[in-house]
C-alpha cells in the first residue's frame, strides 16, 4: 500500500467525513478524561456545523487529504495568519492507519504548501492530553512557545521556522 497526499477542497465529501471522524475523536477524548462520557450528539453536530474549515481555500490556505491504498485517510490542513506566518490546522489520521508514517508525510505536506503560501514560519496549538500530537510535532523540528492565539481547548502552542 502507498500514501499520497494531494488538495481537497475543504467542503468536499471527503473533508467533511474527515472532519467528522477527527472532531469526534477529540471530543470524545476530552469528554472521557474530564467527564467520563462521550461528547453529546447535539453537541457534537452543532460544533462540526460551526466549524466549516473555510479559512482552508485558496487563496490563503489549503487542506490536505491523505490516501493510503487510495481511500482516504487524513487530513492536514494550513491557512495565512499573517503573510508570513501559516497555522498548521486539522492534523488527523484514522486510528486504524497510524504507525505507517502518514502523519510525518501529512506534515511535511502541509509545510510545503505553508511554503508555497509565503510562510516563513508555522505555528499550531493543542491540548494537553493528545500526547502523540505533542510527541509527533517535537520529532518533526517544532518548539514550544508562548500562546500565539486564545483558542478555548488550546493549552500547548508550537513553532517551527520553514526554510
Amino acid at each position: 500500500m502507498m500514501w499520497t497526499v494531494g488538495p481537497e477542497p475543504y467542503d468536499s465529501s471527503v473533508a467533511a467525513a474527515l472532519w467528522r471522524a477527527y472532531y469526534t475523536e477529540v471530543s470524545d477524548r476530552w469528554y472521557e478524561l474530564h467527564e467520563g462520557r462521550s461528547t453529546d450528539p447535539d453537541e457534537l453536530e452543532r460544533e462540526i456545523a460551526a466549524d466549516t474549515g473555510a479559512c482552508l481555500a485558496p487563496p490563503g490556505g489549503v487542506l490536505l487529504v491523505a490516501r493510503y491504498g487510495g481511500e482516504p485517510a487524513g487530513t492536514a490542513g494550513v491557512h495565512l495568519t499573517d503573510p508570513a506566518t501559516a497555522e498548521l490546522k486539522r492534523v488527523f489520521l484514522r486510528k486504524e492507519l497510524r504507525g505507517r508514517g502518514g502523519a510525518s508525510l501529512l506534515v511535511a505536506a502541509a509545510e510545503d504548501a505553508a511554503r508555497a503560501l509565503g510562510a516563513r514560519r508555522i505555528v499550531l496549538d493543542t491540548r494537553h492530553d493528545l500526547v502523540e500530537a505533542r510527541a509527533l510535532y517535537t520529532r518533526l523540528g517544532y518548539l514550544e512557545t508562548e500562546p500565539h492565539n486564545d483558542q478555548a481547548y488550546a493549552e500547548h502552542w508550537f513553532s517551527k521556522r520553514l526554510a
